[in-house]
């Protein structure tokens, strides 16, 4: 998601060569992550089930339609229709398994039923401009306003606390409406190609969005330098998405009505998405890293190993890791 979004923002910017990288290394973990999950699918299928009822499972939405627009930049249109294709499937599985699991507070991770609606609306947007399809056009207003009541009905039960010790995901609470604004500002684009009345009042809607979405950012910043949190966690990656989230809104927003500062303020801000990915990206690389296994060492120092007293508990049993799979981690 996050790595998909940056490289479209990018595309949006003109950054055509940068663009087209962060593309290939976003289809490149589609692909590594879809091949686990289907391996899991088969293996485990209650896990699956369970994970299935985690808002953090819309993630496989986001990120398959995001994808899908990155792709479409390229003019991939039959790789973007089959994106969709599998995004909608995914989402018409996951989000009622979701909302029956549903549980207040919500934290940033929660909002995934906005972000994950909304990608749809802007793929369908983007394809229907390219194909000329009004139906399209109008079948993207679905999802534009299912988002936005889910948007409503989550924040209302947001835990503000979650400002202060959130480890990334926090971030969605600005990135969800971002998604929305670049849903209604892409569907009016495509009014325009179309030549379809949907285009001024969308136009409106784009910049109410924008001006709400831009509310979100001051209190997100504070609190990242009043709770600092530079320990690595891997809900971080969360917080990427709505970074570059804010750039590709205001990009495509000011393309709808033709601000020069709303753009200029999108230029300057896509490189502060990229910082916080590369930051992000090398960090989580690190991470993955194998580490020296201790026994090892021991073995080459000519010590034994210590028998453990007892085993430690698997994950599905670990309370720890519950909250961990509950506070948005991906279920992979």
């Amino acid at each position: 998601m996050g790595t998909g979004i940056v490289s479209v923002a990018l595309s949006l910017d003109g950054r055509a060569v940068l663009s087209r990288v962060l593309l290939g290394l976003a289809a490149g973990a589609w692909v590594a992550l879809a091949a686990p999950l289907a391996a899991r699918a088969r293996d485990n299928r209650a896990g699956i089930r369970r994970d299935a009822g985690l808002p953090a499972s819309l993630t496989a939405v986001a990120g398959t339609a995001v994808v899908g627009t990155g792709v479409l930049s390229l003019d991939w249109k039959g790789v973007a229709i089959v994106l969709l294709a599998v995004a909608v499937a995914l989402w018409a599985a996951l989000l009622p398994s979701v909302l029956r699991h549903w549980r207040t507070p919500t934290s940033g991770a929660s909002l995934m039923v906005t972000v994950s609606t909304e990608s749809l609306a802007v793929l369908m947007a983007g394809l229907a401009a390219g194909e000329r399809r009004r139906w399209l056009l109008v079948a993207a207003l679905v999802p534009l306003g299912l988002g936005l009541a889910l948007y409503v009905y989550a924040i209302a039960r947001f835990d503000l606390r979650e400002l202060a010790a959130g480890a990334g995901d926090h971030w969605i609470t600005g990135g969800a409406l971002a998604i929305s604004t670049l849903a209604a500002a892409r569907i009016a684009l495509s009014a325009a190609a179309v030549h379809d009345g949907l285009q001024s009042p969308l136009e409106d809607v784009s910049i109410v969005l924008w001006a709400l979405t831009l509310c979100w950012l001051p209190p997100l910043v504070v609190a990242e330098a009043r709770f600092p949190r530079l320990r690595y966690d891997l809900r971080r990656s969360a917080t990427v998405f709505p970074l570059g989230m804010y750039a590709a809104c205001s990009f495509a927003v000011s393309s709808a009505i033709g601000s020069g500062p709303i753009r200029s303020f999108a230029s300057a801000w896509v490189w502060v998405a990229f910082a916080v990915w590369a930051v992000v990206a090398l960090a989580t690389i690190g991470r993955a890293r194998p580490a020296r296994r201790p026994e090892s060492s021991a073995r080459s120092a000519g010590t034994t190993r210590a028998p453990r007293a007892r085993s430690r508990p698997a994950d599905d049993a670990d309370p720890r890791a519950e909250r961990k799979r509950e506070a948005g981690l991906p279920p992979l």
